[in-house]
């Protein structure tokens, strides 16, 4: 095994400065871009509002992603990931933000969802499914599900944080006992939480559609893109010069490579999985999905997804050097980033146009819109504390860590 890696001789300061111009730029941006998506929704409500779920989902499911690997880490004990974690804290604290900005989706349901208010002639057998369904599918229990998941993910996401941030000051031993013993009982209830809430705003976009693993695969794909936004952001801090990259060495640069790695297959499993299963039922309310998105112009995008989201991040990151360089791995982390959202795009918007594309230019407001302003928060948030846990019991473990 090899020797412990001496300790970095660095003195960060108690508040990481951040730059003006990025906030101000990231500000600026989502700003504008909630406010001309404002726009779009007034004068093309569907697209418009479609395209704004499309980027919720994306931009919510990297904060999830975030706590997700906050919850495994204490959960496991895992003290490589100490002077990473606070990373991953402020992500997760942007979450309560997101529970604002599904306002907008709450009052355009009507032109989302079509169980809230169907508009044209259904048939007999879709009537009576959406009636036996109504208990579960109507807008008052929908929005008070909503913010029961909001409740339970601001809860642990802001309850870790706020004790690590404590840590910091007192050096209190017992915080890490208590973050380690409520992160099991987290994971179990942000996976509960986040299904329910990927079959509410995304199964129930086809309300005769269900799978079980459907939840499982939006949530595996969101944790794959944290991982992704996480190694971008190490990968640049490293590359940086600052202070801080002092603290975050290769090896763990070279681990947060190995996860993503490890997940984009077992994303690849839930994906098969699932196909697999709808194949071998073949039930007609369950091929319906599948077959939507296998036809026409859907096709050419499932076969990029499949390309892209899986062999070509698989094979690409088998390899250690390219997980040990900064700038390979932030090329794959950014491809990876680039294609999740062409995975949530291709999961929502069949739906609504299952022969076109459904470009619309609110896909780029959107986009810009919710990432800038959630982003900007998340930047204020990291400059509120210090950059790495340096209360942590097993810091020093994670600035020592090296490769087994």
């Amino acid at each position: 095994m090899s020797e412990a890696r001496p300790l970095p001789g660095v003195d960060l300061p108690a508040r990481y400065p951040i730059s003006r111009r990025l906030l101000l730029g990231t500000t600026v941006s989502g700003a504008a871009g909630l406010l001309l998506t404002l726009v779009g929704m007034l004068v093309s409500p569907r697209p418009a509002l479609l395209a704004y779920l499309v980027a919720y989902v994306y931009w919510l499911g990297l904060a999830i992603g975030a706590v997700t690997l906050v919850l495994a880490h204490h959960t496991t004990g895992a003290k490589w990931h100490v002077s990473l974690r606070r990373f991953n804290e402020t992500a997760g604290a942007v979450i309560p933000l997101f529970l604002v900005l599904f306002i907008p989706l709450l009052l355009g349901a009507k032109h989302v969802w079509f169980w809230v208010a169907p508009h044209e002639p259904v048939s007999k057998e879709m009537h009576e499914l959406l009636e036996h369904k109504r208990p579960y599918l109507n807008l008052g229990f929908f929005a008070v599900r909503a913010v029961i998941y909001f409740a339970c993910w601001t809860i642990f996401a802001w309850l870790l944080r706020a004790w690590s941030l404590r840590q910091d000051e007192t050096g209190d031993l017992s915080l890490t006992v208590r973050m380690r013993r409520a992160s099991p009982a987290g994971m179990v209830l942000f996976i509960l939480t986040f299904t329910f809430a990927s079959f509410d705003w995304l199964m129930s976009l086809q309300p005769t559609w269900y799978s079980t693993i459907f939840g499982l695969y939006v949530y595996a794909g969101a944790f794959v893109a944290s991982l992704a936004a996480l190694a971008l952001i190490v990968t640049g801090v490293r590359s940086s010069g600052s202070p801080l990259a002092a603290v975050i060495s290769e090896d763990q640069q070279h681990n947060v490579g190995k996860l993503l790695f490890a997940f984009t297959a077992f994303w690849a499993y839930m994906a098969f999985s699932q196909y697999m299963l709808i194949w071998a039922g073949n039930l007609p309310e369950e091929v319906q999905w599948i077959v939507v998105r296998s036809r026409g112009v859907w096709r050419p995008v499932g076969i990029l997804i499949l390309l892209g989201h899986f062999v070509l991040p698989f094979f690409v990151l088998l390899s250690r050097d390219v997980k040990r360089s900064a700038p390979a791995l932030a090329a794959v982390a950014a491809w990876m980033l680039v294609i999740h959202y062409v995975d949530v795009y291709w999961v929502v918007m069949p739906a609504a146009e299952a022969s076109r594309l459904g470009l619309h230019w609110t896909h780029f407001t959107a986009f810009v819109g919710i990432g800038g302003i959630s982003v900007a928060c998340a930047l204020v948030l990291f400059h509120a504390a210090r950059p790495i846990p340096v209360g942590d019991p097993f810091l020093e473990d994670s600035l020592r860590y090296v490769q087994p």
